[in-house]
Protein backbone atom coordinates (compact mmCIF):
# COMPACT_ATOMS: atom_id res chain seq x y z
CA UNK A 1 0.00 0.00 0.00
CA UNK A 2 1.28 3.52 -0.93
CA UNK A 3 1.71 6.69 1.45
CA UNK A 4 -1.58 8.05 3.09
CA UNK A 5 -1.84 11.65 2.76
CA UNK A 6 -1.91 11.24 7.10
CA UNK A 7 1.59 9.03 6.67
CA UNK A 8 3.29 11.86 3.90
CA UNK A 9 2.13 14.53 6.39
CA UNK A 10 3.11 12.35 9.24
CA UNK A 11 6.97 12.17 8.06
CA UNK A 12 7.48 15.73 6.85
CA UNK A 13 6.21 16.71 10.11
CA UNK A 14 8.82 14.02 11.82
CA UNK A 15 11.24 15.73 10.41
CA UNK A 16 10.40 19.62 11.30
CA UNK A 17 8.91 20.80 7.37
CA UNK A 18 6.22 23.26 8.32
CA UNK A 19 4.76 20.48 10.64
CA UNK A 20 2.88 23.49 12.10
CA UNK A 21 0.99 23.52 8.88
CA UNK A 22 0.87 20.27 7.91
CA UNK A 23 -0.67 18.80 10.59
CA UNK A 24 -4.20 20.10 9.22
CA UNK A 25 -3.29 21.08 5.74
CA UNK A 26 -7.40 20.44 4.54
CA UNK A 27 -7.08 22.85 7.36
CA UNK A 28 -10.56 25.41 6.73
CA UNK A 29 -11.03 23.76 3.31
CA UNK A 30 -13.64 22.28 5.89
CA UNK A 31 -13.28 15.46 3.40
CA UNK A 32 -15.06 12.21 2.79
CA UNK A 33 -13.76 11.01 -0.49
CA UNK A 34 -15.85 7.99 -2.51
CA UNK A 35 -12.97 7.27 -4.82
CA UNK A 36 -15.56 4.34 -6.85
CA UNK A 37 -18.26 7.78 -7.06
CA UNK A 38 -18.02 9.35 -10.53
CA UNK A 39 -21.68 11.75 -10.29
CA UNK A 40 -23.39 13.02 -7.18
CA UNK A 41 -26.34 11.53 -6.53
CA UNK A 42 -29.42 12.91 -5.37
CA UNK A 43 -30.87 10.97 -1.81
CA UNK A 44 -34.27 10.72 -3.89
CA UNK A 45 -36.09 9.88 -0.35
CA UNK A 46 -39.98 10.04 -0.93
CA UNK A 47 -41.89 12.96 -0.98
CA UNK A 48 -43.77 12.35 1.46
CA UNK A 49 -41.35 10.20 3.67
CA UNK A 50 -41.66 13.08 6.34
CA UNK A 51 -45.07 12.87 6.65
CA UNK A 52 -45.74 15.85 8.54
CA UNK A 53 -43.16 14.87 11.25
CA UNK A 54 -41.09 18.39 12.80
CA UNK A 55 -37.42 18.00 13.17
CA UNK A 56 -35.24 20.57 14.74
CA UNK A 57 -32.05 21.45 13.83
CA UNK A 58 -29.14 23.17 15.44
CA UNK A 59 -26.94 25.26 13.87
CA UNK A 60 -26.88 26.65 10.48
CA UNK A 61 -23.17 25.54 8.92
CA UNK A 62 -23.15 23.14 5.92
CA UNK A 63 -24.35 20.09 8.06
CA UNK A 64 -27.43 21.93 9.42
CA UNK A 65 -28.08 23.42 6.01
CA UNK A 66 -28.22 20.41 4.45
CA UNK A 67 -30.29 18.28 6.61
CA UNK A 68 -32.83 21.62 6.20
CA UNK A 69 -32.41 20.71 2.63
CA UNK A 70 -33.38 17.37 2.02
CA UNK A 71 -35.48 16.91 5.07
CA UNK A 72 -37.59 19.48 3.78
CA UNK A 73 -37.86 18.15 0.24
CA UNK A 74 -38.68 14.54 1.68
CA UNK A 75 -41.89 16.27 3.67
CA UNK A 76 -40.57 17.23 7.09
CA UNK A 77 -41.59 20.21 8.75
CA UNK A 78 -37.95 21.57 9.45
CA UNK A 79 -36.75 24.48 11.88
CA UNK A 80 -33.11 25.43 11.90
CA UNK A 81 -31.94 26.98 14.94
CA UNK A 82 -28.75 29.86 14.52
CA UNK A 83 -26.72 31.40 17.21
CA UNK A 84 -25.51 34.03 14.59
CA UNK A 85 -27.09 36.56 12.70
CA UNK A 86 -25.63 35.06 10.03
CA UNK A 87 -25.64 31.35 8.21
CA UNK A 88 -22.73 28.78 7.02
CA UNK A 89 -20.58 28.67 10.05
CA UNK A 90 -16.94 28.35 9.39
CA UNK A 91 -17.99 28.89 5.30
CA UNK A 92 -17.61 32.90 6.53
CA UNK A 93 -16.57 35.10 3.52
CA UNK A 94 -15.84 39.10 4.46
CA UNK A 95 -16.54 41.76 3.04
CA UNK A 96 -16.40 45.86 3.28
CA UNK A 97 -18.25 46.67 6.30
CA UNK A 98 -18.41 43.45 8.22
CA UNK A 99 -17.37 42.84 11.80
CA UNK A 100 -14.72 40.72 13.58
CA UNK A 101 -16.27 39.94 16.45
CA UNK A 102 -13.56 37.79 18.77
CA UNK A 103 -14.80 36.04 22.44
CA UNK A 104 -12.18 38.29 24.63
CA UNK A 105 -14.37 41.44 23.23
CA UNK A 106 -11.88 42.52 20.57
CA UNK A 107 -13.44 43.78 17.52
CA UNK A 108 -12.24 44.68 13.93
CA UNK A 109 -14.17 46.32 10.92
CA UNK A 110 -13.17 44.92 7.54
CA UNK A 111 -12.49 47.82 4.86
CA UNK A 112 -11.81 46.39 1.58
CA UNK A 113 -12.68 47.92 -1.48
CA UNK A 114 -16.30 46.93 -2.66
CA UNK A 115 -16.20 43.93 -4.95
CA UNK A 116 -13.20 42.28 -2.83
CA UNK A 117 -13.93 39.45 -0.42
CA UNK A 118 -11.61 37.35 2.13
CA UNK A 119 -12.55 33.75 2.84
CA UNK A 120 -11.81 33.43 6.50
CA UNK A 121 -13.33 29.85 6.95
CA UNK A 122 -13.34 27.47 3.70
CA UNK A 123 -11.77 28.39 0.48
CA UNK A 124 -11.02 26.01 -1.62
CA UNK A 125 -13.17 22.81 -3.27
CA UNK A 126 -11.12 20.14 -4.71
CA UNK A 127 -12.62 18.20 -8.13
CA UNK A 128 -13.15 14.79 -6.41
CA UNK A 129 -15.73 16.56 -3.76
CA UNK A 130 -18.29 15.02 -5.45
CA UNK A 131 -21.47 15.73 -2.94
CA UNK A 132 -20.76 19.99 -2.56
CA UNK A 133 -20.19 20.46 -6.26
CA UNK A 134 -23.07 18.24 -6.86
CA UNK A 135 -24.88 20.58 -4.84
CA UNK A 136 -23.22 23.60 -6.20
CA UNK A 137 -25.10 22.02 -9.62
CA UNK A 138 -27.91 21.80 -8.44
CA UNK A 139 -29.25 25.09 -6.49
CA UNK A 140 -27.07 27.29 -8.96
CA UNK A 141 -24.04 28.29 -7.37
CA UNK A 142 -21.42 29.60 -10.37
CA UNK A 143 -18.04 28.25 -9.86
CA UNK A 144 -14.72 29.32 -10.76
CA UNK A 145 -10.78 27.85 -11.18
CA UNK A 146 -9.24 28.40 -8.36
CA UNK A 147 -5.22 28.35 -8.41
CA UNK A 148 -3.83 25.92 -4.91
CA UNK A 149 -0.50 25.43 -7.01
CA UNK A 150 1.49 28.19 -8.66
CA UNK A 151 5.43 27.13 -9.58
CA UNK A 152 5.75 30.96 -9.89
CA UNK A 153 5.02 30.99 -6.29
CA UNK A 154 7.98 31.00 -3.76
CA UNK A 155 9.35 29.08 -0.62
CA UNK A 156 11.84 30.11 1.99
CA UNK A 157 12.95 27.06 4.07
CA UNK A 158 15.65 29.22 5.39
CA UNK A 159 15.15 32.98 7.05
CA UNK A 160 18.80 33.58 6.08
CA UNK A 161 18.56 32.72 2.76
CA UNK A 162 16.53 34.13 -0.35
CA UNK A 163 13.34 32.64 -1.59
CA UNK A 164 13.54 29.62 -4.06
CA UNK A 165 11.27 29.69 -6.98
CA UNK A 166 8.87 26.94 -6.56
CA UNK A 167 9.57 26.09 -10.06
CA UNK A 168 13.30 25.83 -9.30
CA UNK A 169 13.20 23.66 -6.17
CA UNK A 170 10.83 21.10 -7.72
CA UNK A 171 12.96 20.74 -11.13
CA UNK A 172 16.25 20.95 -9.03
CA UNK A 173 15.87 18.54 -7.23
CA UNK A 174 14.72 15.93 -10.20
CA UNK A 175 17.65 16.98 -11.56
CA UNK A 176 20.16 16.28 -8.82
CA UNK A 177 19.00 12.78 -7.65
CA UNK A 178 18.41 11.18 -11.00
CA UNK A 179 22.32 12.49 -11.70
CA UNK A 180 22.54 10.76 -8.65
CA UNK A 181 20.70 7.25 -9.37
CA UNK A 182 22.90 7.42 -13.07
CA UNK A 183 25.73 7.72 -11.56
CA UNK A 184 24.89 4.84 -8.97
CA UNK A 185 23.58 2.71 -12.01
CA UNK A 186 26.56 3.29 -13.84
CA UNK A 187 28.71 2.00 -10.78
CA UNK A 188 26.60 -0.71 -10.95
CA UNK A 189 25.04 -0.25 -7.55
CA UNK A 190 21.89 -1.42 -8.40
CA UNK A 191 23.00 -4.17 -11.09
CA UNK A 192 21.41 -6.74 -8.54
CA UNK A 193 17.80 -5.27 -8.49
CA UNK A 194 17.57 -4.54 -12.38
CA UNK A 195 17.93 -6.86 -15.45
CA UNK A 196 19.82 -5.52 -18.39
CA UNK A 197 16.66 -3.94 -20.40
CA UNK A 198 15.69 -2.23 -17.04
CA UNK A 199 19.11 -0.94 -16.17
CA UNK A 200 18.64 0.41 -19.44
CA UNK A 201 15.44 1.91 -19.63
CA UNK A 202 15.90 3.43 -16.49
CA UNK A 203 19.04 5.21 -17.50
CA UNK A 204 16.58 7.01 -20.79
CA UNK A 205 13.80 7.62 -18.19
CA UNK A 206 15.98 9.79 -15.30
CA UNK A 207 17.59 11.51 -18.63
CA UNK A 208 14.50 12.95 -19.54
CA UNK A 209 12.95 12.85 -16.08
CA UNK A 210 15.71 15.17 -14.62
CA UNK A 211 16.69 17.10 -17.74
CA UNK A 212 20.17 15.48 -17.95
CA UNK A 213 22.94 16.70 -20.57
CA UNK A 214 25.12 14.47 -22.61
CA UNK A 215 27.03 13.35 -20.06
CA UNK A 216 23.99 12.53 -17.79
CA UNK A 217 25.55 15.36 -15.28
CA UNK A 218 22.71 17.97 -14.16
CA UNK A 219 24.04 21.37 -15.28
CA UNK A 220 20.38 23.49 -14.86
CA UNK A 221 16.88 23.27 -16.81
CA UNK A 222 14.91 25.62 -18.67
CA UNK A 223 12.13 23.77 -16.38
CA UNK A 224 13.40 25.35 -13.38
CA UNK A 225 12.61 28.67 -15.00
CA UNK A 226 14.94 31.47 -16.32
CA UNK A 227 16.83 34.55 -14.91
CA UNK A 228 15.99 36.26 -17.84
CA UNK A 229 12.95 35.54 -20.42
CA UNK A 230 13.71 35.69 -24.21
CA UNK A 231 12.96 38.78 -25.43
CA UNK A 232 13.35 40.97 -28.91
CA UNK A 233 16.47 41.16 -30.64
CA UNK A 234 19.37 39.98 -29.30
CA UNK A 235 17.60 39.01 -26.17
CA UNK A 236 18.20 35.21 -25.67
CA UNK A 237 16.91 33.32 -22.62
CA UNK A 238 18.92 32.46 -19.26
CA UNK A 239 18.46 29.42 -17.54
CA UNK A 240 18.82 30.01 -13.56
CA UNK A 241 21.61 28.48 -12.30
CA UNK A 242 20.65 25.21 -10.32
CA UNK A 243 20.52 25.52 -6.80
CA UNK A 244 23.13 23.14 -4.40
CA UNK A 245 21.59 19.49 -3.59
CA UNK A 246 22.30 20.86 0.25
CA UNK A 247 19.98 23.43 0.16
CA UNK A 248 17.11 21.53 -1.70
CA UNK A 249 17.17 18.58 0.77
CA UNK A 250 16.29 21.21 3.85
CA UNK A 251 13.44 19.56 5.42
CA UNK A 252 11.66 22.36 5.23
CA UNK A 253 11.20 21.92 1.79
CA UNK A 254 9.65 18.54 2.09
CA UNK A 255 5.64 19.91 1.72
CA UNK A 256 6.21 22.53 -0.63
CA UNK A 257 8.16 19.30 -3.07
CA UNK A 258 4.91 17.55 -2.54
CA UNK A 259 1.90 19.77 -2.24
CA UNK A 260 -0.29 19.51 -5.24
CA UNK A 261 0.33 16.27 -5.84
CA UNK A 262 -2.25 15.18 -2.55
CA UNK A 263 -5.42 14.64 -4.16
CA UNK A 264 -6.94 17.41 -2.22
CA UNK A 265 -4.74 20.33 -3.05
CA UNK A 266 -4.06 18.93 -6.78
CA UNK A 267 -5.96 20.54 -9.90
CA UNK A 268 -8.29 21.13 -11.04
CA UNK A 269 -9.83 23.10 -7.31
CA UNK A 270 -12.29 25.88 -7.35
CA UNK A 271 -14.01 28.50 -6.07
CA UNK A 272 -17.75 30.04 -6.17
CA UNK A 273 -17.92 33.00 -7.94
CA UNK A 274 -17.93 35.93 -5.59
CA UNK A 275 -17.34 34.10 -2.62
CA UNK A 276 -17.21 30.78 -0.53
CA UNK A 277 -20.28 32.06 1.20
CA UNK A 278 -22.40 31.61 -1.97
CA UNK A 279 -22.87 27.85 -1.04
CA UNK A 280 -24.44 28.90 2.47
CA UNK A 281 -26.40 31.27 1.08
CA UNK A 282 -27.88 29.17 -1.64
CA UNK A 283 -29.43 26.49 0.64
CA UNK A 284 -30.44 29.29 3.02
CA UNK A 285 -32.94 30.78 0.01
CA UNK A 286 -34.65 27.42 -0.14
CA UNK A 287 -34.88 27.35 3.96
CA UNK A 288 -35.29 30.85 4.78
CA UNK A 289 -38.67 31.00 6.20
CA UNK A 290 -37.71 28.13 8.77
CA UNK A 291 -34.71 29.60 9.93
CA UNK A 292 -34.30 31.35 13.46
CA UNK A 293 -31.73 33.52 13.15
CA UNK A 294 -29.46 34.81 16.94
CA UNK A 295 -31.33 31.59 18.39
CA UNK A 296 -28.78 30.21 21.03
CA UNK A 297 -29.27 26.59 22.24
CA UNK A 298 -29.31 26.46 26.19
CA UNK A 299 -30.69 22.64 26.28
CA UNK A 300 -31.48 19.57 24.86
CA UNK A 301 -33.41 16.67 25.85
CA UNK A 302 -33.94 13.51 23.65
CA UNK A 303 -35.72 10.34 24.43
CA UNK A 304 -37.18 7.78 22.24
CA UNK A 305 -40.58 9.61 21.33
CA UNK A 306 -38.90 12.85 20.71
CA UNK A 307 -36.57 15.89 21.63
CA UNK A 308 -36.51 19.28 23.27
CA UNK A 309 -34.61 22.25 22.73
CA UNK A 310 -34.61 25.52 24.82
CA UNK A 311 -33.07 28.25 23.44
CA UNK A 312 -32.60 32.11 24.06
CA UNK A 313 -33.20 35.00 21.62
CA UNK A 314 -29.76 37.35 21.52
CA UNK A 315 -31.66 40.28 20.79
CA UNK A 316 -34.33 39.80 23.23
CA UNK A 317 -33.26 37.62 26.14
CA UNK A 318 -36.65 35.54 26.28
CA UNK A 319 -36.37 31.72 26.27
CA UNK A 320 -38.27 29.69 24.43
CA UNK A 321 -39.08 26.00 24.58
CA UNK A 322 -39.62 23.76 21.61
CA UNK A 323 -40.37 19.77 20.93
CA UNK A 324 -40.39 17.61 17.95
CA UNK A 325 -40.37 14.35 16.75
CA UNK A 326 -36.87 14.20 16.04
CA UNK A 327 -33.78 16.90 16.24
CA UNK A 328 -30.07 16.96 14.70
CA UNK A 329 -27.22 18.76 16.35
CA UNK A 330 -25.10 20.07 13.69
CA UNK A 331 -23.06 22.32 15.93
CA UNK A 332 -19.14 22.16 16.14
CA UNK A 333 -18.46 18.96 18.62
CA UNK A 334 -16.12 21.15 20.77
CA UNK A 335 -19.12 23.71 21.72
CA UNK A 336 -21.78 20.23 21.91
CA UNK A 337 -19.58 19.39 24.73
CA UNK A 338 -20.43 22.23 26.73
CA UNK A 339 -23.98 21.55 26.00
CA UNK A 340 -26.74 20.73 28.90
CA UNK A 341 -28.19 17.51 27.13
CA UNK A 342 -29.01 14.03 28.88
CA UNK A 343 -27.16 12.13 26.33
CA UNK A 344 -25.68 8.74 28.23
CA UNK A 345 -22.08 9.06 30.04
CA UNK A 346 -20.49 6.39 26.66
CA UNK A 347 -21.50 9.45 24.40
CA UNK A 348 -20.69 12.38 26.84
CA UNK A 349 -16.73 10.25 27.15
CA UNK A 350 -16.89 9.80 23.17
CA UNK A 351 -17.41 13.73 22.91
CA UNK A 352 -14.53 14.52 25.88
CA UNK A 353 -12.19 13.14 23.47
CA UNK A 354 -12.99 15.72 20.78
CA UNK A 355 -10.52 18.62 20.32
CA UNK A 356 -10.45 21.48 18.18
CA UNK A 357 -7.66 22.81 16.80
CA UNK A 358 -6.17 25.97 16.32
CA UNK A 359 -5.98 27.94 12.61
CA UNK A 360 -5.42 32.20 12.00
CA UNK A 361 -5.67 33.87 8.78
CA UNK A 362 -4.48 37.32 7.84
CA UNK A 363 -5.75 39.35 5.34
CA UNK A 364 -4.79 42.41 3.24
CA UNK A 365 -5.78 44.77 0.50
CA UNK A 366 -2.87 45.50 -1.77
CA UNK A 367 -1.61 46.43 -5.01
CA UNK A 368 -1.10 43.13 -6.82
CA UNK A 369 2.56 43.30 -6.93
CA UNK A 370 2.59 39.75 -6.94
CA UNK A 371 1.17 39.68 -10.57
CA UNK A 372 2.62 42.46 -11.81
CA UNK A 373 6.73 41.91 -10.07
CA UNK A 374 6.28 37.92 -9.89
CA UNK A 375 4.18 36.57 -12.30
CA UNK A 376 2.33 34.78 -9.49
CA UNK A 377 -1.41 34.00 -10.24
CA UNK A 378 -2.91 32.31 -7.45
CA UNK A 379 -1.00 29.79 -5.68
CA UNK A 380 0.65 29.15 -2.08
CA UNK A 381 3.98 30.45 -1.33
CA UNK A 382 5.90 28.99 1.43
CA UNK A 383 8.09 30.82 4.39
CA UNK A 384 9.58 29.00 7.39
CA UNK A 385 8.28 32.01 10.17
CA UNK A 386 4.91 31.80 12.22
CA UNK A 387 3.03 33.02 9.21
CA UNK A 388 3.44 29.58 7.54
CA UNK A 389 1.52 30.20 4.18
CA UNK A 390 1.02 33.48 1.93
CA UNK A 391 -2.16 32.53 -0.43
CA UNK A 392 -2.53 34.82 -3.73
CA UNK A 393 -6.25 35.50 -4.70
CA UNK A 394 -7.40 33.46 -8.19
CA UNK A 395 -10.10 36.11 -8.68
CA UNK A 396 -9.67 39.21 -10.37
CA UNK A 397 -6.49 38.26 -12.33
CA UNK A 398 -4.95 41.51 -13.24
CA UNK A 399 -7.09 44.02 -11.63
CA UNK A 400 -5.70 47.03 -9.81
CA UNK A 401 -6.31 45.61 -5.88
CA UNK A 402 -6.52 41.94 -4.55
CA UNK A 403 -6.76 40.45 -1.38
CA UNK A 404 -3.78 39.01 -0.14
CA UNK A 405 -3.76 36.18 2.67
CA UNK A 406 -0.59 36.90 3.89
CA UNK A 407 -0.64 34.23 7.00
CA UNK A 408 -2.11 30.72 7.49
CA UNK A 409 -1.31 28.92 10.29
CA UNK A 410 -2.33 25.91 12.57
CA UNK A 411 -2.26 24.19 15.63
CA UNK A 412 0.49 24.61 18.37
CA UNK A 413 1.88 27.86 16.04
CA UNK A 414 -1.35 29.10 15.68
CA UNK A 415 -2.11 28.79 19.47
CA UNK A 416 0.97 31.26 20.18
CA UNK A 417 0.34 33.35 17.38
CA UNK A 418 -3.16 34.08 18.57
CA UNK A 419 -2.29 34.94 22.02
CA UNK A 420 -0.70 38.22 20.65
CA UNK A 421 -3.06 41.37 19.65
CA UNK A 422 -3.75 42.04 16.56
CA UNK A 423 -1.08 44.39 15.96
CA UNK A 424 1.53 42.25 16.23
CA UNK A 425 -0.48 39.82 14.69
CA UNK A 426 -0.17 42.19 11.53
CA UNK A 427 3.18 43.14 12.22
CA UNK A 428 4.18 39.44 12.14
CA UNK A 429 2.24 38.92 9.04
CA UNK A 430 3.88 41.85 7.29
CA UNK A 431 6.92 40.75 8.18
CA UNK A 432 6.57 37.11 6.17
CA UNK A 433 5.62 39.10 3.30
CA UNK A 434 8.95 41.53 3.06
CA UNK A 435 10.95 38.67 3.59
CA UNK A 436 9.31 36.93 0.28
CA UNK A 437 8.70 40.09 -1.37
CA UNK A 438 11.27 42.08 -0.14
CA UNK A 439 10.25 46.24 -0.23
CA UNK A 440 6.67 45.22 -1.19
CA UNK A 441 5.23 44.85 2.24
CA UNK A 442 4.97 48.65 2.67
CA UNK A 443 2.12 48.39 0.35
CA UNK A 444 0.04 46.26 2.39
CA UNK A 445 -3.31 48.04 3.94
CA UNK A 446 -6.13 47.63 5.25
CA UNK A 447 -5.27 44.09 7.23
CA UNK A 448 -7.60 42.35 9.39
CA UNK A 449 -7.07 38.99 11.25
CA UNK A 450 -9.34 36.09 12.34
CA UNK A 451 -8.57 33.51 15.21
CA UNK A 452 -10.89 30.56 14.82
CA UNK A 453 -10.11 29.64 18.28
CA UNK A 454 -11.76 33.28 19.45
CA UNK A 455 -14.66 33.07 17.40
CA UNK A 456 -17.79 33.28 19.02
CA UNK A 457 -19.95 29.49 18.55
CA UNK A 458 -16.92 28.35 16.51
CA UNK A 459 -14.03 28.76 18.65
CA UNK A 460 -11.87 26.14 16.85
CA UNK A 461 -11.77 25.79 12.61
CA UNK A 462 -12.17 21.88 13.01
CA UNK A 463 -11.29 19.37 15.45
CA UNK A 464 -7.77 17.33 15.44
CA UNK A 465 -9.39 14.25 13.31
CA UNK A 466 -7.18 11.50 15.23
CA UNK A 467 -8.51 12.26 18.07
CA UNK A 468 -12.08 11.07 17.04
CA UNK A 469 -10.99 7.21 16.51
CA UNK A 470 -12.82 4.09 17.18
CA UNK A 471 -14.85 3.81 19.28
CA UNK A 472 -15.88 7.47 20.05
CA UNK A 473 -16.28 7.97 16.03
CA UNK A 474 -18.55 5.08 16.28
CA UNK A 475 -20.53 6.16 19.37
CA UNK A 476 -20.95 9.78 18.06
CA UNK A 477 -22.45 8.65 14.86
CA UNK A 478 -24.86 6.55 17.15
CA UNK A 479 -28.37 8.43 17.68
CA UNK A 480 -29.27 9.40 21.42
CA UNK A 481 -32.90 8.61 22.05
CA UNK A 482 -34.08 10.47 18.53
CA UNK A 483 -31.14 13.00 18.37
CA UNK A 484 -28.80 12.41 15.84
CA UNK A 485 -25.33 14.21 15.20
CA UNK A 486 -24.37 15.97 11.93
CA UNK A 487 -20.39 16.96 11.89
CA UNK A 488 -18.04 17.56 9.39
CA UNK A 489 -15.63 15.84 11.72
CA UNK A 490 -18.20 12.73 11.50
CA UNK A 491 -17.41 11.61 8.20
CA UNK A 492 -14.88 9.73 7.26
CA UNK A 493 -11.80 11.86 5.81
CA UNK A 494 -7.75 12.39 5.43
CA UNK A 495 -6.53 15.00 7.04
CA UNK A 496 -8.73 18.46 6.50
CA UNK A 497 -12.57 19.02 7.43
CA UNK A 498 -14.11 19.82 4.43
CA UNK A 499 -17.49 21.67 3.38
CA UNK A 500 -17.98 17.71 1.64
CA UNK A 501 -17.70 15.53 4.94
CA UNK A 502 -20.02 18.16 6.01
CA UNK A 503 -22.64 17.57 3.44
CA UNK A 504 -22.32 13.67 4.10
CA UNK A 505 -22.73 13.41 7.07
CA UNK A 506 -25.89 15.64 7.27
CA UNK A 507 -26.78 13.10 3.97
CA UNK A 508 -26.71 9.80 6.10
CA UNK A 509 -28.82 11.24 8.86
CA UNK A 510 -31.44 12.73 6.82
CA UNK A 511 -31.35 9.07 5.36
CA UNK A 512 -31.40 7.64 9.18
CA UNK A 513 -34.43 10.00 9.89
CA UNK A 514 -36.16 8.96 7.26
CA UNK A 515 -36.30 5.09 7.34
CA UNK A 516 -37.07 5.88 11.41
CA UNK A 517 -40.21 7.61 10.22
CA UNK A 518 -41.03 5.47 8.01
CA UNK A 519 -40.46 2.56 9.84
CA UNK A 520 -42.83 3.90 13.12
CA UNK A 521 -45.33 4.83 10.60
CA UNK A 522 -45.71 1.58 9.31
CA UNK A 523 -45.58 0.21 12.78
CA UNK A 524 -48.23 2.27 13.59
CA UNK A 525 -50.17 1.18 10.56
CA UNK A 526 -49.95 -2.12 11.33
Amino acid sequence: MGLTRRDLINRIAAVGGYSALASSLGGLGLAAQTAQATSFSPLKLPTGAGNGKRVLIIGGGISGLVSAYELRKAGFSVRLLEARERIGGRVWTLRNGDKIEHNDGSKQTVEFDDGLFFNAGAARLPSHHLTILGYCRELGVELQVLVNSSRNALAQPDLSKPPILLRQAVNDTRGHLSELLVQSLNNKGLDQALSTEQRKALLEFLKVYGDLDAKQHYAGSVRSGYSRFAGGGEQTAIIREPLDLDRLLDSNLLLPLVFDEIPEFSATMFQPVGGMDQIPKAFYRQVKDQVQLGAEVLSLQTTDSGSSVRWRDRKTGVVHTETADYAVVALPLPLLKRLQTNFTSEFQQALSTVQGDKANKVAWQSPRFWETDYQIYGGLSYINHEARNLWYPSDRLNSAQGILVATYNTSNVAEQFAAKPWAAQLASSRAAVESLHPSHSSKLGRGVAVNWSKIPFSESPWIVHDEVAQPAYDTLNQPQGRTWLASDALAHTGVGIWQNSAAESARRVVGLISAHAEQNRRGVAA
